[in-house]
């Protein structure tokens, strides 16, 4: 990991009508850390780092991503998209679109590939993440969680320097979170900048460098895995940790 900042979010405040979604937000991201985002629902999480590709428009504060002010706006956005991938809850692959065309579609038109390297980079990819033999099928024939694995290998198909991930496996049954997971994990032991909101705990504790705490839009509590879960500061984290874990038992 290097000391530069690739993500640096400064006095960040977004409001979605009179409501105030994130409210003073600083983060600076190192190149190569892998930093888990939690905290109850409507805390702010998927709109924080929906804001790092600029989904999500801030009205008060500045982004920097990679050396680009994405609140300067035009073209600095689509210089950002191309360097940040992007996996969400629903997998938003292309029903219509084989496996190989859903992963090759980005890369011929913002890279400009040929489609015979735009394959190449998508069978590198579907194979990394151990599905290469689905390469002819459509996303409707995957189950959940070799659908959010595709998802994944075409962010990656991109050669993005960051990976935001929103809730990668809320969507997905019980079974299948472990093998979205392990593909994550694997991302991570590659050195990739990651962003993760998750309530997988578990993934947190091996994978994180960071692990950050949200609560009505603002940054309550960060620190390392061990001294996060081993000794958390503020009352709102104590809280949550204990619902996770309780809900956890009852499973």
């Amino acid at each position: 990991m290097t000391t530069e900042s690739i993500i640096r979010m400064e006095a960040v405040n977004k409001w979605y009508g009179e409501f105030q979604v994130l409210t003073g937000i600083d983060l600076s991201v190192r190149q190569g850390e892998r930093i888990v985002i939690c905290g109850p629902s409507g805390s702010g999480k998927s709109t924080l780092i929906r804001c790092i590709n600029r989904l999500e428009t801030v009205q008060k504060g500045r982004i920097v991503v990679d050396g680009i002010d994405l609140t300067a706006g035009g073209k600095n956005v689509d210089a950002v998209r191309a360097e940040v991938g992007m996996v969400f809850q629903q997998f938003n692959l292309f029903p219509h679109l084989t496996i190989l065309e859903n992963c090759t579609l980005a890369p011929m038109r913002s890279r400009g590939m040929t489609k015979a390297q735009a394959e190449e980079v998508a069978m590198k990819y579907l194979t990394r993440v151990r599905i290469p033999e689905q390469a002819g099928k459509y996303p409707s024939q995957l189950s959940g969680g070799q659908q959010q694995r595709v998802a994944i290998a075409r962010a990656l198909c991109m050669a993005p320097k960051i990976m935001l991930f929103d809730e990668p496996t809320s969507a997905l049954d019980p079974e299948m979170v472990k093998e979205v997971l392990d593909t994550m994990i694997a991302l991570a032991e590659d050195g990739m900048t990651m962003l993760c909101v998750t309530h997988e705990m578990g993934f947190a504790r091996s994978v994180a460098d960071r692990v950050i705490f949200m609560a009505e839009g603002k940054i309550v509590e960060q620190a390392p895995p061990e001294e996060f879960f081993g000794n958390p500061k503020d009352e709102r984290t104590r809280q949550f940790l204990g619902q996770i874990l309780s809900s956890h038992q009852a499973h």
